[in-house]
């Protein structure tokens, strides 16, 4: 990474974003590795002979711009010049992972039931942070740990709820958080199709579902290479749980947005990967044919 771009990870929660963001700071094969110190939280990304970072994420510059903030905030935040005291003037490149909405969404509760909280998060959106009536908390309280399913999905204001459309969206398009700026069907509607214009504007996107295509495509993308290659591990948390169909078709009617946006980035991912591909057997086929050299063939 020598020139002046940024690569600007959007972590959703609960799409392997944790072990996707160590694989950048610590699996890449750089000139100059990022320095990770045993007890820090975060690792130093410096590009060579020069004190600036390339990464701009959880594990390299923190929460920056808020825990786990979505592309509204970053979008925003993001060049802000208090991040940049040298000034930027190369471009910002904006890669996010994805993930099946219903494994998904069953991890995520069996975080919350673990006690975890998103209390932290801003959710910043046209220069403020949503009013409580705009956005009810679903539980009273510290946490929300010992909920069950039945009570995760009955929460109205659950953000779980089409997490990744929600996060990939423009939210200004439909006045933030106030739900009466627009009727309901239309901001269904604008928030998808922001998700997925955003989505096709991003460098890269992987799907948690194919870790060896995602590293693939990450690497010819940015032109790096990772040190040990991506596992896919299929035991994870929300593999553990046992639903009935009928659950799981609750979660996919309260998702209905995320698994219109998953199939759409689905498609996507496998048109890239495919193009990849064919450009890489292109170059060898072009290194096996013999030169010819001007006049004399």
């Amino acid at each position: 990474m020598k020139g002046d771009d940024v690569i600007v990870f959007l972590h959703i929660q609960k799409t392997g974003g944790t072990t996707f963001g160590r694989h950048l700071v610590q699996n890449v094969r750089l000139e100059v590795p990022c320095d990770c110190r045993p007890g820090q939280k975060k690792c130093t990304c410096y590009r060579p002979n020069r004190r600036e970072t390339w990464l701009f994420s959880r594990f390299s510059t923190g929460w920056s711009c808020g825990l786990h903030a979505d592309w509204t905030e970053l979008t925003n935040c993001v060049p802000a010049p208090w991040h940049w005291p040298a000034g930027i003037s190369g471009k910002f490149y904006y890669i996010t992972l994805l993930r099946d909405p219903v494994s998904r969404y069953l991890s995520e509760w069996r975080h919350v039931q673990r006690g975890a909280t998103s209390k932290t998060s801003l959710h910043m959106c046209d220069g403020r942070t949503p009013t409580p009536e705009e956005l009810p908390p679903c539980y009273e309280g510290t946490d929300w740990s010992g909920c069950t399913l039945q009570e995760f999905m009955d929460c109205p204001y659950n953000l779980a709820n089409n997490r990744q459309v929600r996060m990939l969206a423009d939210l200004s398009l439909v006045g933030c958080y106030n739900l009466s700026f627009i009727p309901e069907g239309k901001r269904a509607q604008l928030l998808l199709e922001s998700a997925k214009k955003n989505l096709r504007g991003m460098a890269f996107f992987g799907l948690t579902e194919f870790q060896r295509k995602t590293q693939y495509l990450f690497e010819r993308t940015f032109n790096l290479k990772f040190i040990r290659p991506f596992m896919q591990y299929n035991s994870t948390r929300a593999g553990g749980v046992e639903v009935d169909e009928d659950t799981i078709r609750r979660i996919e009617e309260l998702n209905d947005l995320d698994m219109q946006l998953y199939d759409y980035a689905k498609d996507l991912f496998q048109q890239r990967d495919a193009k990849v591909l064919s450009n890489e057997v292109a170059t060898r086929e072009e290194r096996k044919q013999p030169l010819v050299f001007a006049g004399l063939a």
